[in-house]
């Protein structure tokens, strides 16, 4: 691994971070398309501390691609059923197929992190995850699947400040969970499952990229320049559209809007 760069206090001013948010978004298109086009798999995994920021970056990545090439999976609480399963298995429907992205909002490695911090899972099915799961993610890469993870890291002071925001939006508040508030008492804890989770999955064939994401600004658009150098891309833009001409008017003659519901203005 490379070792850590030095934190930029400077924020990235508004209208910088626009342009070059708009430019990237650009060149994630490009990349959707060489995907498709190549039928690529891709899986991305974005984990980190709540409010860290990876929400925020998986947003500005999506929002310009096409929801049927590029897809979020944000699994819930697992079922009885699927406690019971071998621990992947969950996982393993959601991973791409040919030409397409998935985003993985968090991820199997939630077991390293909220299921052994909050007590979870048992001691036993923890140090199974460790030992199996660069053994996963190997077949994975074997199998053809281009696999990146992303650890956003924030620190202690920036996540306080975070909290604080959405207890004071409205808007905001769903974002924390009595699981969010608890953690913040494990501040400790959970940062010895992320070094241990560290210590046995931040293998060569599937390293993580810490985002040091202090500045959410700059973290989305690191992450994202970052994932365009991961995945070598040619650009295979299509000519520019010409619209045809639209169809002369043959008399036909559409019923009254009196007879249609509208939604009112009010505004």
């Amino acid at each position: 691994m490379t070792s850590e760069p030095p934190k930029s206090t400077r924020k990235v001013p508004k209208k910088v971070y626009k342009s070059e948010l708009k430019r990237l978004q650009i060149e994630l298109v490009k990349l959707q398309t060489w995907v498709k086009e190549k039928g690529l798999k891709v899986a991305i995994i974005f984990e980190g501390r709540d409010a860290a920021g990876k929400g925020g970056t998986i947003k500005r990545i999506t929002e310009c691609l096409n929801p049927r090439i590029c897809r979020v999976v944000a699994l819930g609480t697992p079922t009885e059923r699927e406690k019971s399963q071998w621990y992947f298995q969950r996982y393993v429907p959601h991973l791409p197929a040919a030409g397409e992205i998935v985003l993985f909002d968090r991820s199997w490695y939630n077991r390293a992190g909220v299921e052994r911090v909050m007590g979870f899972c048992s001691e036993e099915e923890y140090w199974e995850f460790l030992r199996s799961c660069p053994e996963f993610e190997c077949m994975l890469v074997r199998s053809g699947i281009i696999l990146i993870k992303y650890w956003f890291s924030v620190s202690d002071d920036e996540q306080e400040h975070r909290f604080q925001a959405r207890i004071d939006d409205p808007t905001k508040r769903w974002k924390l969970s009595p699981m969010d508030l608890k953690a913040r008492e494990k501040w400790v804890e959970y940062s010895i499952a992320k070094d241990e989770m560290f210590a046995h999955t931040d293998i060569k064939r599937s390293p993580w990229y810490v985002v040091d994401a202090d500045d959410k600004k700059r973290a989305r658009l690191n992450c994202i320049h970052h994932i365009l150098t991961m995945i070598p891309y040619d650009d295979l833009t299509p000519d520019p559209i010409e619209l045809p001409e639209r169809q002369e008017d043959i008399g036909y003659l559409r019923p009254p809007k009196s007879k249609q519901s509208f939604v009112p203005n009010h505004y």
